[in-house]
C-alpha cells in the first residue's frame, strides 16, 4: 500500500534533510544545508477526473526530517500509506495496465 500511495504523487516527500521552519496550509519551508526549499501544498485543486486534491502538512515547525520523510498527506493517505478504510482487506489490482483504468478491488 506504500508504494501505491507513493506512486499516487500525492503525498509531499522531502527531497533533502533539514529542519521545517515554517508550516501552514499553503506551504511547507524546509531549511538544508545553505539552501531554503519552499514546498507548496494542493489545496482544493481540480484533478483530471474533476474531483478534489487536497494535501495536509504532517511535520511541525522546528521538527528535522530525513531525506525521502513523508511531509504532507492527501486525501487518501496516511503517513505515506494508502488508507481507504478501517478494518477492511483492501486488494490493489493493475486492470488492464498501469492507466486511468486502474482498479482497487474489496474482498
Amino acid at each position: 500500500e506504500r508504494q501505491v500511495a507513493l506512486d499516487s504523487g500525492i503525498p509531499a516527500i522531502a527531497e533533502h534533510g533539514g529542519k521545517i521552519i515554517y508550516t501552514n496550509t499553503d506551504k511547507i519551508i524546509l531549511l538544508g544545508n545553505g539552501y531554503t526549499q519552499s514546498i507548496p501544498l494542493l489545496m482544493y485543486q481540480r484533478s483530471n477526473k474533476n474531483t478534489c486534491l487536497h494535501q495536509k502538512s504532517q511535520v511541525p515547525q522546528g521538527k528535522c526530517i530525513k531525506k525521502g520523510q513523508i511531509l504532507a498527506d492527501g486525501a487518501a493517505t496516511v503517513g505515506g500509506e494508502l488508507a481507504l478504510g478501517k478494518n477492511v482487506l483492501v486488494v490493489y489490482m493493475p486492470w488492464e495496465g498501469y492507466n486511468s483504468e486502474d482498479a482497487v478491488l474489496i474482498s
